[in-house]
């Protein structure tokens, strides 16, 4: 029996596939809720609406909710969540430890492993480097197989090691980091009542986006999000732009923290006195004891030594880097049509110089510190050169003035001459009182809560009310939600679901229950849209153009199923009260429950066409791409497949056959995949 039902199911996914090119083409064609000729939406139809845009979709029993208490006063309640309680979710979240942690606690828990290795053993590590150099003479000898075999037990070793610390220590796996961000990414926009605060955030996550994968930026996350999106989510978009910009998720991201004021003779002091220092034996044998102790050998003790000597502190050589007043002007505030030019942007860059990270690496060391009880002697030394407390975290931001561009800056035709930390301060309140900043952040607000091509109008009419309300996140969303064109008929329907939209609602619309697993976070980058995961500055897009093929389709059609059939380890779905006599009336059950009766002709005919035909035998191979959980991503090896496989694999399904069947067909419906 069990066997059945399996080649059942997995043969389903092939069916799933031939769907997807049509799927594809009625997304773009076609508006499927659209199921009688009428002027203005039903009052249930506004209530969808709202649920579906205001938040991640309806969950059982909201409908009703919503008409009790009036859609009037439930989106006012939407505009304050301070009001809402939140019990459920305040109970899903308790274990996820990292989301109050400041990022100096994050460093010290949650460290680099191979440089934490090193640290540890020093040289150790290097004469094992020696030994597996190609130019060893008996490497040189072994086969591949031998090499191969070697280098698989050096792994095996460093692995044991390492977990051998963290256990004595308390330590816990970087890559730990992520995972318990996302996770609560996703639970909070399943189970959170602020539904449209979740939004918000997923929003400006993506205004003002970082990625994970960038060198240390992953420690900084967790404070990014509590710290500064969430935190002004609803509040006033100038203290999401300052709060941004100090920021070392964005600071490092952008890399502005190593943004310097181009100054020579600074650097000539620096190499003199460097020069001096060297040339005292036991000043400069103090320095070669305490980079041994870091791990280095003699040839990068050496190279050090020369760096020093010919001018220290190569971050200060770099001068001033432009990455971040580009992307502040093009993408966080004026848009690419803004009227900046490249020498806006030079001067820009200018003002952030001495923008900066305290210790912005101390997730590779202060662990290794704290056992070596060597902490409080490198951590106070830093300070003393920046010129600031000896008591300033690590992974925090500071201003550092003597790094800093004290000239005069010309920006947008305005005069910059505060000097010091005010001179990005200035550009700041410059650019956000600018109007193509309120029309640039009011089409993104359209587009994201309307539809992909916004009339000019309305985006102007938006406009206007941001930049009277000085940039009020909940005023000007409260004037594009009254707007008439919010619940005009042509944009009822009328948005794709990203990815992470559609698992959310997908959840919230079937009552499951889940505690946010990594097969829901590989879920989510199978169908292109893992958290934090997306490389360039522009966070992932919000039009129907970007997500919509025949292959993502595929991917969407696939996680459904999976979803609807219990396959996802960690979350279950209870299809009970979708069973019925019949094939027939399991359908019609299933389109009530998660599709309001809101259905074309030409997909139920489609449908129904699939209830009674037997499925093909076929078999489907897990993909092991679902997600990354290698231990560190910068110096650790990179799991084998198989390993990945064993421990992200999908569970056998479970549960009535034809209901999961119809269920995830429904699911990977263009009427559901539309919002």
């Amino acid at each position: 029996m069990r066997y059945s039902t399996i080649n059942r199911f997995t043969a389903f996914l092939t069916l799933l596939a031939l769907f997807s090119p049509i799927f594809a083409v009625r997304l773009y064609a076609e508006q499927p809720s659209r199921i009688a000729k009428h002027s203005g939406l039903s009052d249930n139809q506004k209530i969808l609406h709202v649920l579906n845009r205001l938040g991640f979709g309806t969950k059982p029993g909201d409908v009703e909710r919503v008409k009790a208490i009036g859609l009037k006063k439930f989106i006012d309640l939407q505009l304050n969540p301070g009001r809402l309680e939140n019990q459920t979710l305040d109970a899903k979240l308790r274990n996820f430890e990292i989301l109050d942690m400041p990022t100096s606690e994050i460093f010290a828990k949650y460290p680099n492993p191979g440089a934490l290795i090193r640290m540890l053993e020093g040289n150790g590590r290097n004469d094992r480097r020696n030994q597996n150099n190609p130019n060893n003479q008996n490497q040189m000898m072994m086969s591949d197989e031998q090499s191969e075999q070697m280098q698989q037990e050096d792994r095996r070793e460093r692995r044991r090691k390492i977990l051998e610390i963290y256990q004595k220590y308390d330590l816990k796996p970087a890559n730990q980091i992520m995972m318990q961000v996302q996770s609560s990414r996703i639970l909070r926009a399943v189970y959170s009542e602020r539904q449209l605060e979740e939004v918000m955030v997923d929003f400006w996550l993506n205004h003002f986006n970082v990625y994970s994968g960038k060198g240390a930026t992953r420690w900084f996350i967790p404070s990014y999000e509590r710290d500064v999106i969430r935190k002004n989510a609803l509040g006033n978009f100038k203290d999401l732009v300052v709060g941004t910009a100090k920021h070392p998720a964005m600071l490092f991201y952008l890399d502005n923290f190593q943004s310097v004021a181009d100054n020579t003779k600074q650097n000539e002091t620096q190499q003199k006195r460097a020069q001096r220092l060297l040339n005292n034996p036991k000043t400069k044998q103090r320095l070669i004891e305490r980079l041994r102790q870091q791990g280095l050998s003699d040839e990068q003790i050496n190279q050090r030594i020369k760096q020093a000597q010919n001018g220290g502190n190569q971050r200060n050589q770099r001068g001033i880097n432009e990455n971040y007043a580009r992307e502040l002007m093009e993408l966080h505030t004026l848009g690419v049509d803004g009227g900046y030019t490249q020498e806006d942007i030079k001067e820009v860059a200018k003002a952030f110089t001495g923008w900066t990270i305290f210790d912005s690496r101390g997730y590779r060391k202060i662990a290794g510190n704290s056992i070596k009880g060597t902490e409080d002697r490198q951590v106070e030394r830093q300070a003393r050169q920046l010129g600031i407390s000896p008591n300033t975290e690590s992974g925090t931001f500071v201003f550092v003035n003597r790094l800093h561009d004290n000239s005069a800056k010309m920006v947008l035709g305005k005069k910059i001459k505060s000097g010091g930390m005010q001179d990005g301060l200035d550009v700041i309140d410059i650019l956000v009182s600018n109007p193509s900043t309120a029309k640039f952040i009011a089409k993104k607000l359209a587009v994201r809560f309307v539809n992909d091509n916004p009339s000019e109008a309305m985006v102007d009419r938006v406009a206007n009310v941001f930049q009277s309300s000085n940039g009020d996140i909940r005023t000007t969303l409260r004037a594009l939600f009254e707007d008439p064109e919010f619940f005009a008929e042509e944009n009822y329907r009328a948005k794709i679901k990203t990815p992470f939209e559609l698992l959310v609602s997908s959840l919230r619309v079937l009552g499951a229950q889940t505690n946010g697993s990594t097969g829901l976070i590989g879920m989510l980058e199978r169908m292109g849209e893992p958290l934090y995961g997306y490389q360039a500055p522009t966070g992932y897009p919000d039009t129907a153009g970007d997500w919509v093929n025949t292959g993502a389709l595929l991917e969407r059609m696939n996680f459904a199923v999976a979803l609807a059939s219990n396959r996802i380890p960690q979350t279950n779905v209870n299809l009970k009260p979708f069973e019925a006599a019949s094939n027939s009336k399991i359908l019609e059950n299933s389109i009530s429950r998660i599709l309001n009766d809101e259905i074309s002709a030409a997909t139920k005919s489609m449908l129904v066409r699939q209830l009674d035909e037997p499925l093909p035998e076929t078999r489907l191979d897990d993909d092991d791409s679902m997600i990354d959980d290698e231990i560190d991503t910068d110096q650790m090896p990179r799991p084998q497949r198989g390993a990945r496989n064993r421990r992200n694999a999908l569970r056998e399904p479970t549960g009535n056959p034809e209901v999961f069947k119809v269920v995830g067909l429904i699911l990977g419906s263009p009427e559901f995949q539309r919002q």
